[in-house]
């Protein structure tokens, strides 16, 4: 305590060890010890006293496209981080794609690299890309310092990021396997979406039969027996099918290294309310009927799924027609996921500090950033102050996302965000930013 500068004293702390008054002391940007609520304070330590707001880990998103650059008129570093931080997340890893280049070489990383560097109001890291004929540049990329390497089993929807198939995942994870990386997998057969009815057309009943669960379950399958086959490290992304989860709790019962996340708009938005027309709501895989949404969430509670992660993937306003055939697919919700998914998680029995194990520290562990993801000595100074009982009503004019079209338009949420804070200091609070602080963050090797 003695070398402490600043001291954040809560009556409710979510530790590692349960939620309970505490100061949490601060210096050079980590967290130096937490202490009983009312501990004495060596004289000069500036004391934040936040009353009964509750003091949680900074969230860390594994899985937003930031599109820049080259799309930066979807969204773009400033902005995407300005809404994290707004919501409480304190570091983001970056998808490989939507940006022009996209991150599969060295030289694409740099060059993204250089564009967020005075941009990032967060931490910020980056994920690299799998494609057909790009096996060489992984232990490359690897090396440069990515988190892992994205895969689609089906089209990906931008033709720059061609999907794999079956072969060529198979070279591509046993080359990641070979040097102990990790590839992230959007799972979606594509011959079971090829023979699934293709309409087109305003109505959601019609997309959502575009995209049949079954195409989920045996995208994920042929995953399992890859990873079995090397013994390799998987991830399974934005899972949004229940059909899957038999497979995967048996593949995790056997061993195989296999994780799960799933996203806030599975957990909290329905089939049955989509309105027709409304594209705002598509995304790939889609959200699926209110009684898979109860399976994914019991899945969360036993730990099938480990995280819960947004996948924002924004898009221009005319790109969201009412066509759901070819309306852009992607779901914005940096600013929005801890209210929403502390919303119906709440109402579901879970807690707060279930929120903070599946946003924080899980999302930290599954990209080994040992210093994020917890309120506690040696970690990162990074937290949310959350008023969890009070609400507001989503006006998307208030979102700091470049382009506020959203499915949560109107919705009533709880957990107001008072301040975020990165390495021990405030960058955001009742609206008000300070200039960029995040840093550009590599794997630790």
């Amino acid at each position: 305590m003695s070398d402490a500068e600043l001291v954040l004293r809560s009556t409710r702390v979510i530790t590692p060890e349960g939620s309970r008054p505490a100061a949490v002391a601060v210096a050079d940007g980590r967290i130096t010890a937490v202490l009983h609520h009312d501990a004495d304070l060596p004289s000069g330590v500036r004391l934040e006293d936040l009353g009964d707001d509750v003091l949680l880990p900074g969230l860390v998103d594994t899985h937003v496209h930031v599109n820049d650059p080259g799309r930066t008129h979807w969204e773009g570093f400033w902005t995407a981080t300005r809404a994290a931080a707004a919501g409480g997340i304190t570091t983001l890893v970056d998808m490989p794609l939507n940006s022009l280049p996209p991150t599969t070489t060295v030289d694409h990383l740099r060059t993204k690299q250089e564009v967020a560097a005075d941009k990032a109001h967060i931490d910020v890291g980056f994920w690299g890309g799998a494609l057909p004929d790009n096996v060489k540049d992984l232990r490359p990329l690897h090396d440069a310092g990515v988190f892992g390497f994205k895969a689609f089993l089906s089209p990906s929807g931008v033709e720059e990021f061609p999907h794999l198939d079956q072969e060529r995942l198979a070279r591509s994870l046993a080359e990641i396997a070979g040097f102990g990386g990790l590839l992230i997998v959007h799972a979606e057969d594509p011959h079971h979406l090829d023979t699934a009815p293709q309409r087109g057309g305003p109505r959601y009943a019609d997309f959502l039969a575009s995209r049949p669960r079954d195409a989920e379950a045996s995208a994920v399958a042929a995953l399992i027996d890859q990873a079995r086959r090397l013994d390799a490290r998987v991830h399974v992304l934005h899972l949004s099918s229940s059909d899957a989860l038999p497979l995967i709790a048996a593949a995790k019962a056997d061993g195989v290294r296999i994780t799960v996340e799933t996203c806030p708009h599975y957990l909290t938005l329905t089939a049955e309310e989509v309105p027709d027309g409304a594209s705002e709501f598509k995304c790939c895989p889609p959200i699926r009927e209110s009684a898979n949404q109860d399976l994914l969430w019991r899945a969360l509670a036993d730990g099938t799924i480990d995280c819960v992660v947004t996948d924002h993937s924004p898009s221009t306003a005319d790109l969201k027609t009412d066509d759901f055939a070819t309306a852009w697919g992607g779901i914005s919700g940096l600013q929005l996921s801890l209210a929403a998914v502390w919303t119906a998680a709440r109402g579901r029995g879970h807690t707060l500090e279930d929120v903070v194990r599946w946003m924080s520290t899980r999302t930290a562990a599954l990209v080994g950033l040992d210093h994020k993801g917890a309120i506690e000595a040696g970690r990162d100074a990074d937290f949310a102050v959350l008023a969890p009982d009070e609400t507001f009503t989503v006006d998307p004019a208030a979102l700091q996302h470049r382009n506020r079209v959203t499915a949560y338009a109107g919705r009533t949420l709880y957990g107001v965000v008072r301040s975020t804070w990165l390495r021990g200091e405030r960058i955001v609070a009742d609206g008000e930013f300070t200039a960029p602080k995040g840093r550009l963050l590599t794997r630790t090797p």
